[in-house]
């Protein structure tokens, strides 16, 4: 399939292939543009893959502080810290949270699930001791500023387990069951568990392969939006993602067909249709 990325043998000469191969892997086509400039964390950031069979294998001591290290150094809006992670490694716990995620045995499987959780909880402790309230508190910005930090925060986890080798994979089904999660885990109010992080050595068995991203000409706009180049680029992104399916042995369906698949009915969003009520109840009244 011709593209508007014909190879620049030139400028192809400079690229070490290892790095038209992530770029390759990443997109399902090249981008001759990428990898002037590159380095072992930009292999680390293209070759993320989701990883769903892990080995049982316990992660090294201080692999759970490392990784929350490296959380913690992610930016925080206003140095508010509006986040907290709670590391689970106990097989009947990470069963029940399996169980509320839709069965999935990989949690189960790997030694470490990390619920990360946005939490306005300690910031309401610090003013009642001082007998203060917040106004700031309930509103949906402030939601949203410990929401943005839990994810912000899990991201650099991700990019520290993945460079020391390990595998992850991302569980927002836990907003399934955003209330059962938050007792499971002893949340207080104020909290919730935005997603569920999953991390343990991948199974050689069971290959995780690089998925396809849209390419950049649907998502990188210069100076402003511009919509004239998406329906080409989405095309393309069909294309791969069909030809990425059937090498895994799935169906081939498009991006379009997915995407269109996952929103088209209110049953596809698996009981967080509710999620804005639930919030209310465990403490964001998002005003």
């Amino acid at each position: 399939m011709t593209t508007a990325h014909a190879l620049q043998p030139a400028r192809e000469e400079a690229r070490p292939p290892a790095v038209r191969d992530a770029v390759l892997r990443r997109y399902g086509e090249d981008f001759p543009e990428i990898g002037g400039s590159w380095n072992e964390t930009l292999g680390v950031l293209l070759g993320h893959r989701s990883v769903r069979a892990f080995l049982s294998d316990p992660l090294p001591a201080g692999t759970v502080e490392t990784i929350v290290a490296a959380a913690q150094s992610a930016p925080t809006s206003s140095n508010v810290q509006a986040w907290s992670v709670v590391a689970v490694e106990d097989r009947d716990r990470k069963a029940r949270l399996a169980a509320l995620a839709g069965g999935q045995k990989h949690i189960v499987d790997a030694p470490l699930i990390l619920v990360f959780v946005a939490d306005l909880s300690r910031h309401h402790d610090v003013a009642a001791e001082r007998d203060l309230q917040l106004e700031g508190l309930d509103f949906t910005e402030t939601f949203l500023i410990a929401s943005i930090d839990a994810a912000l925060a899990a991201q650099n986890a991700v990019v520290a387990a993945e460079s020391l080798g390990f595998g992850t994979v991302y569980i927002g089904a836990l907003r399934n069951h955003p209330a059962d999660v938050a007792a499971e885990v002893g949340l207080p109010p104020r909290s919730y568990a935005v997603f569920g992080l999953v991390i343990g050595y991948p199974d050689p068995a069971v290959r995780a392969e690089v998925k396809p991203r849209l390419p950049q000409e649907a998502v990188l706009h210069r100076e402003a939006y511009s919509r004239e180049a998406q329906l080409d680029a989405i095309a393309r992104h069909d294309h791969h993602t069909r030809a990425f399916r059937v090498n895994q042995g799935l169906d081939p369906s498009s991006w379009s067909d997915l995407v269109v698949a996952r929103l088209r009915t209110v049953a596809s969003l698996k009981g967080r249709h509710v999620l804005r009520d639930v919030l209310g109840r465990l403490g964001f009244p998002l005003r």
